[in-house]
């Protein structure tokens, strides 16, 4: 069994590196969140880019998007208090600014909740694996502007190509945290997202796109974090091979 869910998970993640649209505008594309996710110990991690895949889809999106994001048009600091202000409007349409830090608050809470009924919580960590991502992509935690319109997509991409192979190396670079509470939770996703702002506002006042070094960095952040929300929330934490990729079985590969 083991083997044949091995070639399965093979099949689709090669499949997902032919058939992932070019011109998406999202906070980080599709590999890059199953690195993070992989790196974080997440059991589920290739579903990890599933929350973008039913934004892109009427009338989810109108539900899903605005959990994506916190734009920030004051440029007010983020604190722990504003983190936790945001849980109620999870999955609230007409939210144009967005409310990322809340849709992660609001996720472990579901996960939590779920488990401890005896139902199955798995999806509410999908959701909240592809929100933590989310939140180390400095574009999304400013306001959406001219420039950030225009250096989105590249910011998206920074890592992408390489993301499979960079995700043991993400892995290798996570930092302890701890979580004990929501509080600790929110204040912990206020420290990483004050750190995407301030990297977004930088990049803004240089003029540029964001580096291969500090995309590195920021996505080290996230799978740091959500190691410590799956600790947290009593959901598994997956040791992994040294490669994201499955071998396929010795009759099952393309000669």
């Amino acid at each position: 069994m083991k083997t044949l869910q091995s070639a399965v998970l093979a099949a689709i993640v090669a499949c997902s590196l032919l058939l992932r649209p070019a011109g998406d505008l999202r906070a980080w594309h599709d590999r890059t969140h199953l690195a993070i996710a992989w790196a974080a110990g997440f059991d589920r991690w290739y579903s990890a880019a599933a929350p973008d895949v039913a934004k892109s889809k009427y009338p989810c999106g109108a539900f899903e998007g605005p959990n994506h994001y916190a734009h920030n048009p004051e440029g007010k600091p983020l604190t722990a208090e504003a983190v936790l202000s945001q849980a109620e409007r999870y999955d609230r349409t007409k939210d144009g600014d967005g409310h990322l830090y809340g849709a992660i608050v609001a996720s472990v809470r579901k996960y939590r909740e779920l488990r401890e009924r005896g139902k199955f919580p798995d999806y509410a960590m999908v959701y909240c694996s592809h929100y933590v991502g989310d939140l180390s992509m400095p574009l999304h935690n400013v306001a959406y502007d001219e420039f950030n319109r225009r250096r989105h997509h590249a910011g998206d991409a920074v890592i992408e190509d390489e993301a499979f192979g960079l995700a043991p190396v993400i892995r290798s670079r996570i930092y302890p945290i701890s979580i004990s509470s929501e509080q600790d939770l929110a204040r912990e996703i206020a420290r990483i997202g004050e750190l995407s702002r301030t990297l977004a506002l930088d990049m803004q006042r240089q003029g540029r796109d964001m580096t291969r070094r500090e995309a590195i960095v920021q996505a080290v952040h996230s799978a740091s974090l959500l190691r410590a929300i799956l600790v947290y929330a009593g959901c598994p934490v997956q040791d992994r091979p040294e490669s994201i990729l499955p071998r396929l079985p010795e009759g099952l590969r393309v000669k």
